[in-house]
């Protein structure tokens, strides 16, 4: 799991096993930052709408998440925080960028540890050739 600003620089990555669901690793993902700022809101698809995700990411670490409602939830949000998820084609260009290294789509790498350090490699090249366009 990962997170890009606006730009679509990497702001934290974290590798975990395929079983648990996204929600459980956001707060595993926002500690493993880069940077020492954490961004004030975080978009993420339907698989993001729960409150008790939104309630420990306001109490805990004071970022708002913006999520579309899943069909079956009534809405929580009005339209103007998700007008911001529009904009979510910058981050999905992150990790189309992360899927240009062979290595991280196939996985050759057999431990997390090894995969991580891959993945930050790929981050770090990212951040060099968005640096010196």
């Amino acid at each position: 799991m990962a997170v890009a600003d606006a730009a679509g620089f990497p702001l934290a990555l974290h590798v975990a096993s395929a079983s648990p669901h996204e929600v459980t690793l956001v707060e595993d993902t926002l500690a493993q930052t880069f940077t020492s700022e954490l961004p004030s809101r975080l978009i993420g698809d339907k698989a993001y709408d729960s409150d008790k995700l939104d309630a420990k990411l306001e109490e805990d670490w004071g970022i708002e998440m913006i999520a579309p409602n899943r069909k079956n939830r009534f809405k929580t949000q009005d339209g103007r925080p998700l007008r911001r998820y529009r904009r979510s084609w910058k981050i999905e260009r992150f990790f189309a960028r992360l899927q240009n290294f062979r290595r991280l789509v196939i996985r050759y790498e057999f431990h997390a540890e090894n995969f991580l350090a891959m993945a930050q490699l790929g981050c770090i090249l990212i951040l060099l050739r968005l640096i010196m366009r």
